[in-house]
């Protein structure tokens, strides 16, 4: 029997009403759901997600474990076990959902999930369910721009440190830094010292009822933030070089920088 597919179904970073249509057909079909916890008996944010858009919770609901660590070992076991238990579930020839906060292809575990199932099974089809990223969402609720025509944009773990920061600020118009609470202090230090504290907001938990935006970053200095918030820099004054605009051919001066 042709096993069943493995679809990775974005929620978006945490309201309801950024589900997707064709995610939220896929949740109202038959595939059995499959949804990440830190440890037996832990809630699931992208479970959340499902529970405030009013969908009741199928019984059959699967919770998979994935816990909070650096330690590649733990992290490929985990990936393996997971593998193992969705694959009783596709051999039957059953589509899995496995729910996703934010965007399955972006920061995801589910990308982990999916190379260790065709390692086990190289028959299973994967599939992608593309969802509204907690950056992209704190940028409509700021109001702001991430990048304007021409612009600069890049998006990494704070977890890379301050020296990595300081040395992409130059480089980008508009620089996102996720996962920012263990080093909010150091990054709040880095943008005074940059100037840029007129230019720096902060989003925790954005779209859910518990979303906080600060722009005075000076106040969070010595706070404990959740782990799902981020900081947007923009660098009003950055220096860059001419860009060539559609399909024209470049002049002299350009093909000099």
């Amino acid at each position: 029997m042709k096993p069943g597919r493995l679809i990775g179904l974005s929620l978006g970073p945490g309201d309801p009403g950024l589900i997707t249509r064709k995610a939220w057909e896929a949740l109202r079909g038959n595939a059995l759901w499959c949804y990440p916890i830190r440890k037996r008996g832990a809630e699931s944010f992208a479970l959340s997600i499902v529970k405030r858009a009013g969908l009741t919770v199928p019984k059959e609901a699967k919770a998979l474990i994935f816990p909070m660590t650096s330690e590649r070992g733990k992290l490929n076991q985990a990936w393996a076990v997971a593998a193992k238990e969705l694959f009783e579930v596709l051999s039957s020839g059953r589509d899995a959902l496995f729910l996703v906060e934010g965007d399955a292809s972006t920061y995801s575990t589910f990308a982990h999930l999916a190379r260790s199932l065709k390692a086990l099974e190289p028959r299973v089809e994967i599939e992608v369910l593309p969802g509204v990223t907690s950056f992209h969402a704190a940028a409509a609720h700021l109001q702001e721009p991430l990048a304007l025509e021409g612009d600069t944009f890049a998006v990494i773990p704070a977890g890379y440190g301050v020296e990595v920061i300081r040395r992409l600020l130059p480089e980008f118009d508009c620089l996102v830094l996720l996962k920012v609470k263990p080093l909010l202090d150091e990054l709040i230090q880095l943008i005074e010292e940059e100037g840029l504290s007129a230019e720096a907001r902060f989003i925790e938990k954005v779209g859910t009822p518990e979303e906080r935006i600060e722009t005075e970053i000076k106040k969070l200095r010595g706070e404990k933030v959740n782990y799902l918030s981020l900081l947007i820099l923009r660098h009003p004054q950055r220096q860059r070089g001419a860009l060539i605009q559609g399909c024209k051919k470049k002049t002299p001066e350009q093909t000099k920088l």
